[in-house]
């Protein structure tokens, strides 16, 4: 397992050792120990998500506010997505700035956002099953979100804007500016 440091260095893209041959392949997804190594971060996960989409389906920005602040450990098992991570810390010197990452069952890549991040991503193929583990259980009382398409921010999803398929609660997301985020 190796951590690459992205263009926020707070977000780091987990590369797997990946063992195939003509059977197929074999990794550890996981290793609290390998994950620690590579990375200098000992997080505790309390919860795993799964999520299916069909394509184009954009979900997030979301986070959640402290104490129930979450960081994840984010991975497709089946298809491709576009990740984004977005630093809403307002002390951080990369605060309104994003990442993005091809992560796919080819590349078997990982996502780590930590606090203090919003986190969302784009489906690009036909299906796509979405694993993640998170630092604290979901909590309705610290969700919140930023809109995906906020002019601030700028993200360059790679696709068309009218292809796109959200749910009413990330249709309604408020900008950065307006938001409840990270001092």
């Amino acid at each position: 397992m190796k951590a690459i440091d992205t263009a926020i260095p707070d977000v780091k893209i987990i590369e797997p050792t990946v063992f195939a041959d003509d059977r197929g392949f074999f990794f550890e997804s996981f290793s609290q120990v390998k994950f620690e190594a590579a990375t200098g971060l000992s997080p505790t996960f309390v919860q795993d998500n799964h999520s299916r989409s069909g394509k184009g389906v954009l979900r997030g920005l979301h986070y959640q506010l402290p104490p129930r602040a979450q960081a994840k450990l984010v991975r497709v098992v089946i298809g491709e997505v576009y990740d984004v991570a977005v630093d809403i810390r307002r002390s951080s010197p990369t605060f309104g700035q994003w990442v993005g990452v091809l992560l796919s069952e080819e590349n078997k890549r990982q996502l780590w956002i930590p606090e203090g991040f919003a986190h969302g991503f784009l489906t690009l193929s036909d299906h796509v099953e979405f694993l993640y583990k998170t630092t604290d259980y979901y909590a309705p009382e610290s969700d919140r979100g930023i809109r995906w398409d906020d002019p601030e921010l700028a993200i360059d999803w790679k696709t068309a804007i009218d292809d796109l398929t959200l749910s009413g609660k990330d249709q309604r997301q408020p900008l950065l500016v307006d938001a409840e985020i990270f001092d």
